[in-house]
């Protein structure tokens, strides 16, 4: 059976204006926190569903903001997709996603979402060097790109806080898998030289690998140079999982003979696996940034600092 109510039944249970109620269906900024709450609770009583085809077609919007994830990123990129479902729903709005896996794939994917399939898109997770992109796209933790409308984790704080909490826990060997190249690879670095410089250790350039290859080479190339370490610094928590794999492979138990520590923890730990000290990032505040990017007019003015983690260790 086919739900009659209006947005005019809606307004008068909520005792506000038809404006005000269209004003909180689309995500619209100026309305006081008790109208909108009003709002919504009137329409999860009357289940009321709001014509978003004939919105589109009289406002030229459709609702929809076209997410690009890099496929190489996609396990660890999958807890931010879920933070911005959630955060869109809330906005009346969704989530219309691609897949990308090079520069190439994401300039048709842009090319594709930008023939009014959305109002705006993201890309998300990418790792390798991204094409010349319009200024109002949104990127979400992708390496080494220049934009003025991008969210980036403070990767400096997260190996400095990475490498004190191993060296309170007698680990003075620290091996780190750093990204290969690009801004969070420097701040990585730094990092790392500042928990040494705070004790102080020495640097060893033998126990450091920018990798561009798997992990598998990358770490068993480590190992088998017969490199002393007790603790790995890892960018992900899945690449954090397939190392003790390696490691365990080659009898080095973990954490006892290793710590694996990842600088940037999964907002859900897989059954079965094992739960590594981390820094786990505010993925809701990652996405309220995200949708107040993409829901004001660019301007190159809105510019977020770094997103901070913090630090959740299982043992």
């Amino acid at each position: 059976m086919k739900n009659t109510t209006s947005i005019n039944d809606v307004a008068r249970l909520a005792q506000v204006s038809k404006a005000t109620v269209s004003r909180v269906i689309s995500g619209s900024r100026g309305v006081k926190e008790e109208s909108r709450q009003a709002v919504l609770r009137a329409v999860e009583i009357l289940n009321y569903q709001p014509n978003f085809i004939g919105q589109s077609l009289a406002s030229q919007c459709t609702g929809c903001i076209g997410v690009i994830c890099a496929t190489e990123h996609v396990q660890q990129a999958t807890g931010y997709l879920q933070a911005l479902e959630k955060q869109l729903s809330q906005h009346q709005k969704y989530l219309l996603l691609r897949f990308a896996d090079n520069a190439q794939a994401v300039d048709q994917a842009i090319a594709e979402l930008s023939r009014g399939l959305c109002d705006a898109v993201m890309v998300v997770g990418a790792r390798f060097d991204l094409p010349s992109l319009p200024d109002e796209v949104v990127l979400i933790d992708c390496l080494g790109a220049a934009s003025k409308s991008k969210i980036d984790f403070d990767y400096l704080f997260a190996t400095e806080t990475a490498g004190h909490y191993l060296i309170s826990h007698n680990r003075k060997k620290i091996a780190l898998l750093n990204f290969h190249t690009g801004e969070a690879a420097e701040q990585v670095m730094q990092g790392y030289r500042n928990a040494l410089e705070s004790y102080p250790l020495p640097y060893n350039r033998q126990l450091v690998i920018d990798y561009d290859v798997s992990v598998n080479i990358a770490l068993q190339g480590l190992i088998t140079a017969n490199v002393q370490f007790d603790a790995l610094l890892v960018t992900d928590y899945y690449i954090g999982l397939e190392a003790v794999k390696i490691l365990r492979q080659f009898q080095r138990s973990v954490p006892e003979q290793v710590i694996v520590f990842s600088l940037d923890g999964c907002a859900v730990q897989l059954s079965g696996e094992p739960h590594l000290p981390a820094i786990n990032y505010p993925l809701d505040v990652l996405a309220q940034r995200a949708l107040q990017m993409v829901s004001l007019p660019f301007s190159g003015d809105l510019q977020f600092p770094p997103l901070r983690g913090s630090l959740i260790t299982p043992y």
